[in-house]
Formats: C-alpha cells, structure tokens, sequence
C-alpha cells in the first residue's frame, strides 16, 4: 500500500467512525479506537505497517498537551481549589497507591498470567488513575451536568489528572533505568524538567510575548501559523532531547502562550492539527489490539475489565465523601471516572515504550482499557439507577430538599421564580421586594443559600434543571420565572421543565450574548435579554448624552436599537415615543467650549456655584480626557469642553455667563 491509499483508508475510517459515533450519539474516541481495530492488523488488515503512522500520531499527542497548556487557567484552578487540589489529588495519588499494590498482589494470586515488578505496577499504578477528559466532559455537556454538585468535583478531578500527566511524563521513563541507577535517575529527570521548566518561564514567557507580537505585526496568517507550529514542536523536540518526552515541551509552549494577547487565535488556528492528529493516534491504539486476545484470554481480559472499574468507583466514592459530599453526589461522582482516560493510554503506550510493560501483556491491558471506555456512556446513562440503589437515602434528602422548597412557597400565589441567585438575580430580588412583589429564588451554591437565607431572602437550595424542584418552587402558580443562569445548555433544561409543567406562565432568560436568542425563544422563552446588547446601549446612551444629543433624543435611540431585538417590547417604544414629541423644558446634557477670551477661564467652579438653578457642569473633556469627579476648586482652562446639564433656555445664559462674564 502506497502513502496515497495510507492516507485515504485513514481519512475513510475516520470518517465512517465520526459519523457512527455521531448518529449513535458517543463520543467520537470511540469511533476512533472501534476503527481502529476493524482496520488494523489483527482484523481487516487494511493497513499492516503502522510504525510510520504511530510515529505521526504521536504529534496528536503534543497538541492535545498543547491545548491542555493553553487552557491552563490560574483563576479557574482558583476557584476550583478544592475540588482540584483536594479530590483531585487525593484521587490520583491514593488510586497509583492502591493500585500499584494491587498489581504486585495479583501477580501473587495468578503468576502465570500477571507477574511484573514494583517499577511495572507503579507505571501502571499511574495509567489507572486517569480518567477520560474527553468521554466524559462530552456526556457532561450532553446531560446539561457540567454545574452539579456532581459536575463541578467530577470536572475538579480531571482539571488535576491532566495536570498529574506532565510530572508523570517525567517519571515513567526514569523507572525504565536499570535498579542500581534507578533512583538516581528519577532524581537526575525531576531536576531537569525542574530546571528547564524554571528556565522556560522565567525567560521564555517574555520572550515569546515579544516575539509573537512581532510576527503578528507583519499580519501574515501564514507566517503566524509557521511559528506557532515551530514553537509546538521546537519545545517538544527540546524536552524529548533532554530525555524527558514531546508531550511535555508541547504543555509547557501552550502554558506559555496562554499568558500572551494571541491565546484565543492560537486556539483556533491549532485545533484543526489537534483534532486530525488526535484522531490518528486513537486510531494507531486501537490497530494495536488483537480481538483474539478477547478469545484466548477472556477471563484476564474480563477481570482486567472489571476489577479497576469498581475498585475505581469505590476509591473515588469513598475519597469524595471524605471531602465533605453527600452519597448520591459522590456515587455519582465515582461512576462518572471509572473509565481508563486518553492520557492512560498515552502513559501506557510510553511505559511500553521503556520496556517496563511485557508484551504479553499489553494487549489485555489495552483492551481491558478500550471496553471500559466504551462502557462508560451506558454506565453514566444508568447511574441514577446505581445510586438510588446504593444510596437509599439520596432519595431521602431530595426529598427533603423539596419539601423545604414547597413550605417556602406553600399558599404563594402569582410569585416570581428566579432560577439563579448570582449577582443578576439579586439585583432583580431587590427590585421585586421593593414594589412588594413575592418571589422564590433557587440555587445550587450551598454559601449563597445560606448567607442569602439568613439575611431573611426566600432563597432556598435547589436545582431548576429538574422537574421536582421547580414543582415545589409553584411555578404552575407563579406569574412569571426568570432563568439567570449564564450557561445556555441549562437554561434550555430550564425551559423545557417549564413549558412541561406550566406552559402558560411566562418566562424570562438572561443570556450572554445574542446568538441563542432565537434557539431560547424556540424553546419556549417569552423574551431573551442579552447582557452584551443592554451593556452596548448603555455604553451609547452615555456617549450620546455627553456628546450634547438631547436626552429624550438619547431615549429614543436606544428605544429604537431594543424595538429591534426585542419584539415583546415593540408596541410600547413606538406608541409612547414615536409620537410624542421632545419636552421644550427638558433638561439635557449639552457641551461648550472655552476658547483662549472665555471669561470663565482661570477661575473655579465654586465660582459658578450660585447659579446652580441655571446650569450644573457635570462633566470637563481636558486634552482628551474626560474629568467626571469634579469639587469647588476645580479651575477651568483654555479648551476645556463643558458638558452642561440645562434647560434650552439655560444654556444660553450659561454661555453668556462663562465666555462673556455676564447673564442676558
């Protein structure tokens, strides 16, 4: 087989399994690693040779711990302290210990079929204790789960294995080092990588920043591209020389690259590489299973299958709990990262590499790898059906939780319902308490409940994503909701609870920006309000105004701009000021220039004090900057642009009074 038809069976295979995954609604890793093994030696023999073509995959890889650099986000591990730094650490390292004991224990139990020493169960100690980012960040999504308790420790957990991989890339290859040189070399590979990774970010970090900003000057897409590439691999080549691995170099060019202004372009122009590469390298690791081995070897395949995923489920579980959740939140939690992970199977594929797995024993490894991942979106499907069974009590606390919500609402009639109690529906609380308007407001931040409760808000502890909480929150009863979660995936889960208990109530979203205002109001929204739109018109009507346009030629305009988006609103902007023309008495905001003979320069605003019924000066423009804190002994000079609040009437006098030193 010729390059030519290499290529074209990989881009056929890739296709076709996309597609299947797709239509059958799984993750796309699947497709890949299923093709894989129909094309691979051991089944079709479409292609025999796949050395070449590993070597190649090997850079979806380096772009994968290129992009896991780039989104690399201090805030966000921040945030997520605890769930990261705390679960998550405790995951991987109890799981490598566990399991790393469990390994040598079983080569005990069966040494016919399972006998390796400390430096092998370690390694794979380490491919067990990752999870796949990618299976399961997609089911997330696809379930609207991202924000759920279990959610937000499930994606904790995975933010710190990805991190685990770059000290793990390290360590791998020094266990390969004969036993008398072994710890020395660990030692010798942590202090390069130390050291290189010092020197990287001490220097480098502006370098770079300086450097891409210089090519970015030239405004050459080609040119960008070519060193963004050079960067990647320049990097990676440089780590993998020093004896570390590709992967690594390519993490630390997207950490650095992720604090310079280009980190969203680079992104985009990467993720066609990172996708394709990717893709080839699932491809390669499923060529490299043999079927048969699920045949002749079926009972080791089968407890290699088996044993990890519910000594991972029960690891995770009990390790969650001891960071403070409840049961059903860490059942759930367990269930969602029982899987083998992308990155196991590249450290796997690396202790391979090293000599630390045998050969006999990389196929059941693999392939018990391969079926617990496409096992994973049937197990995540059914485990309410786990944890209902498992956990009797979970049951019992929601009950609870909506019997709590009930009493609060219990005898309420024409309330509001915010679905949210960030920042937005607080602002909105006190606007509807103000006009003595009843509402209940849930949320799933335990501190805002709790602080909100306590200061006397009805704010109780609730998920709007589910049908029970908004029925004891009385939506069928309530004269409007507003939905103020950011994330559109919830927001539409929202809206269909809605129209499914009370579809005659109406129903408010806040939202970003404007691109899903016509997919939230297809799914049952009365009126969408984007907060990018509103945050525009504001900024508008302020410059108008200060500008000198009258202020209800100002309202008009923006009255205008929202008849467009907002249909709801339509009838109400033009009927009320369309024909209704601008008040002659009306102050407004109107501008003057002290030219070089103003009377008024030199002197001071308070100066001007007593005419404080005549004209205020709200605003001075000076050499392009705009002076908006004004007091008594603020002096006036030459060229200063006035921004006057007036009557018509009132302007004239002050401009008679500052350019002339006298009212006609």
């Amino acid at each position: 087989m010729n390059s030519l038809e290499l290529v074209l069976v990989y881009l056929l295979a890739a296709v076709m399994g996309v597609v299947g995954c797709r239509m059958l609604k799984l993750p796309p890793i699947l497709g890949y690693l299923v093709i894989g093994v129909l094309i691979g030696p051991h089944a079709l023999s479409l292609v025999n040779n796949t050395d070449g073509v590993r070597y190649l995959a090997e850079f979806g890889v380096v772009f994968l711990m290129f992009l896991i650099g780039l989104e690399f986000s201090l805030p966000q591990l921040k945030r997520m302290g605890r769930h990261v730094f705390g679960l998550g650490l405790t995951q991987v390292l109890v799981t490598m210990l566990l399991a790393t004991a469990g390994s040598l224990a079983l080569g005990w139990a069966i040494p016919q079929w399972w006998r390796m020493d400390w430096q092998t169960a370690l390694a794979l100690g380490s491919v067990m204790a990752m999870s796949s980012t990618a299976i399961v960040i997609k089911i997330m999504v696809d379930r609207l789960e991202i924000d759920t308790e279990h959610g937000k420790r499930v994606l904790g957990v995975l933010l710190f294995q990805d991190l685990a991989v770059v000290p793990l890339l390290i360590l791998i290859p020094a266990l390969s080092s004969p036993g008398h040189e072994l710890f020395g070399s660990m030692g010798w590979a942590l202090l390069k990588g130390g050291l290189l990774l010092l020197l990287l970010f001490v220097g480098g970090r502006h370098l770079l920043r300086w450097w891409l900003s210089t090519v970015a000057r030239r405004k050459s897409e080609e040119l960008f591209m070519l060193n963004l590439l050079l960067i990647t691999l320049g990097l990676a080549w440089l780590t993998e020389h020093m004896g570390l691995s590709l992967a690594l170099g390519a993490f630390v060019a997207g950490m650095l690259i992720s604090e310079t202004p280009y980190k969203h372009q680079v992104e985009i122009d990467i993720r066609p590489f990172h996708d394709v590469l990717l893709g080839l390298f699932f491809i390669t690791i499923g060529m490299m299973l043999d079927w048969r081995i699920l045949i002749e070897r079926w009972p080791l395949v089968l407890l290699l299958t088996t044993l990890p995923l519910l000594f991972k489920a029960v690891v995770i579980t009990s390790l969650t709990r001891v960071w403070g959740a409840p049961l059903g939140t860490s059942l759930r939690t367990g269930l969602f990262l029982t899987q083998a992970g992308e990155f196991g199977l590249v450290l796997l594929m690396l202790a391979f590499d090293r000599g630390l797995i045998p050969p006999e024993l990389l196929n059941p490894i693999l392939a018990s790898m391969i079926l617990s991942m496409i096992a994973t979106p049937f197990v995540i499907e059914h485990n309410e059906w786990f944890v209902s069974r498992l956990a009797g009590n979970d049951w019992l606390m929601q009950s609870v939780q909506m019997t709590a919500i009930a009493r609060k609402t219990l005898g309420t009639q024409n309330h509001v319902v915010i679905c949210g109690y960030g920042r937005s529906g607080q602002n909105l609380a006190r606007m509807l308490q103000a006009e003595n308007i009843p509402f209940m407001a849930m949320d799933t931040d335990p501190d805002i409940v709790q602080q909100s409760a306590a200061a006397g808000y009805p704010v109780v502890f609730g998920d709007a994503t589910k049908l029970q909480a908004l029925s004891a929150a009385g939506v069928a009863r309530a004269s409007a909701v507003v939905i103020t979660h950011p994330s559109v995936p919830s927001a539409l889960k929202v809206l269909a609870g809605i129209r499914q208990l009370a579809p005659h109530v109406p129903i408010m979203v806040r939202t970003i920006g404007e691109k899903d205002m016509d997919r939230l109001i297809e799914a049952g929204a009365t009126a969408v309000v984007p907060e990018a739109i509103e945050g525009s018109l504001m900024l508008a009507s302020h410059a108008l105004a200060m500008v000198g346009v009258p202020m209800r030629r100002v309202i008009r305009r923006v009255q205008e701009q929202r008849e467009a988006r907002y249909g709801l609103l339509r009838g109400y902007f033009h009927s009320r000021e369309e024909d209704e023309p601008d008040d002659a008495d009306a102050e407004r905001l109107q501008t003057l220039i002290l030219q070089d003979t103003a009377d008024a320069v030199g002197r001071l605003l308070a100066d001007f004090a007593i005419y404080s019924n005549v004209f205020r000066i709200v605003a001075i423009r000076r050499d392009g900057r705009q002076i908006s804190k004004l007091d008594a002994n603020t002096q006036l000079q030459s060229a200063d642009v006035l921004v006057i609040s007036t009557t018509p009437e009132g302007m004239a006098q002050a401009s008679q009074l500052l350019l002339k030193g006298r009212i006609t």
